[in-house]
Parts: C-alpha cells; structure tokens; sequence
C-alpha cells in the first residue's frame, strides 16, 4: 500500500476549512447584520456574534491539529478560544457573564496542567530505541556541553529531537558552539530548563554535523517536535541574521554507549 499518495491532501483541506471557518467568525463577530444577509435569515445580533465565537473556536481547533499532537491540549485549547470568544461577547446578566467567564478561567488552567504534563512539547515526538535517549523524547531543552581548545566546558541550552538510537540539535554556522565541536565533537548533555539550568543526570556523547539529506531530515524532526520554535521562528531568525550568524546547520548527537556498541566487532 502506497502511503505516500495523497500525504498533504488532509492538511491542506484542514487549512483551507480553517481559513474559510475563520473567515465566516469573524465576519459574523464583527459585521453580524451583514452576515445575516448573506446567511438568508433574519437578523439576531446574539445569535450572530455566537455563531462567530463557535466558527473562531472550531478554526482554531483545525489549525492547531494541523501542529498539535495531543488531542486533549488541541481540544481544551479550541474550546478556549471559542469560550472566552462567547464570553466577551455574549451579554445577557452579570451571572451568565460570570459563569462563562470561569468555565474558561479553569479550562485555561486545566491547558496549562496538561502542557507541563506534556514537557511543554505540543509537536510530533520520535521514538527512542536506545535507554540512553529515552528520557529526552519529550525533553524540551537539553544543556549541551563542548569544549574550547584548553579543555574548559562551556554549556548552552540547545532544543533536540530524538530519532531511534540518535538525536538532532540545531545551530548556526559561526556560532562557537559549532567551532568548538568542529575541533572536540566529544560533549555532554543533559535534561535542563529553558535558560540551560541542569535537571537531570549527565550523559557522555558525540556531535557530528551532518549534511544533505540528513540535515534535512534533522530540520523535519525539530520543526514536528517544536513547531513554532523550530518551524517558524528559529529559521526565520537565522534567515534574516544569516549575514552575521552564517547557515543554519544541523549535528546528530550520539551517546557513548550507541558509539561504542556501533564501533564493537561483531
């Protein structure tokens, strides 16, 4: 069976349902007479501007299926823009007001639970088949260590994405992590938070950058995993800086006991 035929038909149709669904909310929340007109029915300003907050919801839920891998995060994350949408707009007694407003207050909270239940990963995460990388699937941020030309550690925050018995961090070309792993590709890593603070035990590895098809497919693992981050605004960023930063490039980091169970005889 060919699953390749067809592989960007469901996301372009969810896109262009979103763009015409969005369309239609905001015409219905900002110019309901007009939209009523077009409808063919009769004019009901409360009923419009509902339908508006229900359209914007269920625009926002297709678009962020299209980035989003968990159901439940795309699911309480639709149903808080459509509510707060209804909310605002709704009228009717301080009550009413009030109850919508709190239905979104705790499905905001319950979004925010289930992120960090998800590392704040919200993308397309690989599969690990080395115990090595099994706790860095859903790791957001490692803390990845190289090392100058004397032998001192230097440290820097660096998102990955782990693929099997490998993982892929991404770079620029004159960075000084990039020279120093030109010179030592030996490093460590390890689970840190978003400012590079360690988390979790460190592990020895290799860095290799890779090219051509490789560093494409390390591109495709980091835009599914963090795909705001790495979709969007990582290579938009190293686009309009490339003049000072030099390309984007990508290394495939190894642990030391992949390596070493690749390098034994057979």
């Amino acid at each position: 069976m060919d699953t390749s035929r067809g592989r960007g038909l469901p996301q372009a149709v969810t896109l262009l349902a979103a763009a015409i669904t969005a369309i239609f909310g905001f015409w219905a929340l900002l110019a309901p007479e007009s939209f009523a007109r077009f409808a063919g029915y009769p004019f009901h300003e409360h009923f419009e501007r509902d339908l508006g907050a229900f359209q914007l919801g269920v625009a926002a839920t297709l678009l962020l299926a299209l980035i989003w891998a968990d159901a439940l995060a795309t699911g309480l994350a639709g149903f808080l823009v459509l509510n707060t949408i209804h909310a605002v707009n709704h009228g009717g007694t301080p009550s009413q007001a009030w109850a919508f407003a709190a239905l979104s207050v705790a499905v905001a909270v319950a979004l925010g639970v289930r992120l960090r239940q998800l590392g704040l990963v919200v993308g397309r995460v690989g599969v690990a088949t080395s115990p090595e990388l099994a706790p860095f699937v859903r790791q957001k941020t490692i803390a990845l260590t190289s090392y100058r030309a004397d032998g001192t550690p230097v440290s820097t925050p660096v998102s990955i994405a782990v693929d099997g018995d490998r993982a892929y961090v991404r770079s620029f070309e004159k960075a000084f992590k990039t020279r120093r792993v030109r010179n030592n590709p030996q490093v460590e890593f390890a689970q840190s938070d978003a400012r590079g603070r360690v988390t979790g035990a460190a592990r020895s590895g290799r860095l290799d950058r890779v090219d051509g098809e490789q560093d494409r497919h390390a591109a495709r693992l980091l835009a599914r995993k963090h795909p705001l981050l790495h979709g969007v605004l990582v290579p938009l960023t190293h686009r309009l800086m490339r003049s000072r930063t030099g390309a984007t490039v990508h290394f495939v980091l190894t642990p030391a006991t992949c390596a070493a169970e690749r390098s034994a005889p057979r």
